[in-house]
């Protein structure tokens, strides 16, 4: 614990709901709801007037739109959130080298290490800086949270919560965090908050009042003492600036479970490729290729395989990925995919490369006549998209919220689409709420567009795709 609230977090405001209301003007002030919009989507992120109708993050989408029927409901740009969030990073490294992101809108930053602050009325002056920083170069806002610790500093912050800055004086944690439910300590989630609410504590101060002993019966060795100290409000983790990556991974949920075996392949075959080009895109290989099946009764299997070294070859990634699935019973219906690569690093073993060679050899043995392989193994490693898919082309598309084009009319972003017409809005993020025209999904002047800043001056990235974590 620091004397001095030096340890800052930054969390933007409903990041990705607020991005869209700061690029729609039409949107300003309204209901926004960014997630899956598919029967089985969930909420990304609310807006703070969707949020008034009890629609939050990890809501199932069908449940926001019964709470909120008239809200907009948009696909996630994560190429856009990236771009802004590019620009918010720059501004923490200004104020110190010491940055550790968690996601694209929250991070903290020891300001003692960037010689900013020293004391309290630096920290302060350094965090009203920051969020005037922000708004001025993004045209969006963040709270802010000062404290002598980064457990502290992020409570702060969600307090601060909308558009705000609080400072937690080093030397009051345990008066303020006492009341407060255990669900606010770091690593009490829903199931370690539940155990300790059948053990009748429910805030801070009854963890407290119970005793490390009494803790780590209920807890174990490890996690009982950390909740202990972080209960008496004692937290010395510091800001780490590099966070290593520890996998990669990508996954599908559909509107409909699988039950077409070949079907199934494919989708891992797809997602295996993915997968690489994100691993490839974060600069790394890997050696554990990592399957993920959710099956139609939510049952979740998950499987391994580890190679002799690490790879980012896609082919080596889609066979392993292939072998993992014919171990796993699917007959009853698949309702999500995963695939992932772990264990990883930053070379590649040159004898994959071989290994690859002998798994698409092996491919083609499957695939030839007299190969001996089932109706499923028969089909080739690489496969095109089946016919049924084609017509999706052009409704992803022209998804709620995407940015259009046209020749005529300009700027603008996708309201809804659909029985062969999609209707657009023509408006850019500096000029007034714009007029809706209505155009033949194959119209040959309207065209996908690219995001706009969202302050005048300042740049936006193209759309685009990438996770580690």
């Amino acid at each position: 614990m620091r004397a001095a609230p030096t340890i800052l977090h930054l969390d933007m405001d409903a990041f990705f709901a607020a991005a869209e209301q700061a690029a729609k003007p039409s949107l300003r002030g309204k209901p926004v709801v960014v997630g899956g919009l598919g029967p089985r989507g969930v909420v990304a992120t609310a807006s703070y007037e969707a949020r008034r109708f009890g629609v939050h993050s990890a809501m199932p989408m069908a449940q926001a739109r019964r709470l909120a029927p008239n809200a907009a409901y948009l696909v996630p740009r994560f190429g856009f959130y990236r771009s802004i969030s590019e620009q918010v990073m720059e501004l923490l490294g200004r104020l110190s080298p010491l940055v550790e992101p968690l996601s694209l809108d929250e991070a903290f930053v020891d300001l003692e290490a960037g010689g900013v602050a020293e004391d309290r009325a630096g920290a302060l002056e350094a965090g009203e800086r920051l969020r005037r920083d922000i708004l001025a170069t993004t045209g969006l806002t963040g709270s802010v949270g000062l404290a002598g610790s980064k457990m502290l500093a992020k409570i702060a912050s969600e307090e601060a919560k909308p558009d705000g800055l609080v400072l937690i004086e080093p030397g009051t944690e345990r008066e303020l965090l006492g009341p407060k439910s255990v669900r606010i300590l770091p690593g009490v989630g829903p199931a370690t908050g539940e155990h300790l609410r059948r053990a009748g504590m429910t805030t801070v101060a009854d963890l407290v009042e119970a005793g490390e002993d009494e803790l780590v019966r209920l807890l174990g060795r490890a996690h009982g003492a950390s909740l202990y100290r972080m209960a008496q409000g004692h937290d010395d983790r510091p800001v780490v600036a590099e966070r290593d990556a520890k996998s990669v991974s990508v996954e599908d949920t559909f509107d409909v479970d699988l039950h077409d075996r070949v079907r199934i392949r494919i989708e891992v075959e797809r997602l295996a490729e993915r997968c690489v080009g994100r691993l490839r895109a974060s600069g790394h290989s890997g050696r554990t290729i990592v399957l993920k099946v959710r099956r139609f009764d939510f049952s979740t299997l998950t499987r391994s395989e580890t190679l002799r070294g690490p790879t980012d070859d896609p082919l080596v990634v889609r066979e392993a990925a292939g072998r993992l699935l014919e171990g796993v019973d699917t007959t009853g219906g698949v309702r999500l995919l995963g695939v992932g690569v772990s264990g990883l690093a930053d070379y590649t073993q040159e004898d994959l490369f071989a290994q690859a060679a002998e798994a698409a050899e092996a491919a083609e043995d499957v695939g030839s006549p007299g190969g001996g392989g089932g109706a499923a193994e028969e089909v080739p490693a690489a496969v095109a998209v089946p016919e049924p898919e084609e017509p999706l082309a052009a409704e992803r598309k022209w998804a709620p919220g995407n940015d259009v084009r046209h020749a005529v009319y300009g700027a603008g972003w996708v309201q809804g689409s659909g029985v062969g017409r999609v209707t657009v809005r023509f408006e850019e993020p500096q000029s007034p709420p714009g007029r809706v025209r209505t155009f033949l999904v194959d119209d040959p002047e309207l065209e996908p567009g690219e995001p706009l800043p969202l302050v005048r001056g300042a740049g936006a990235g193209a759309e685009g795709e990438a996770a580690v974590a």
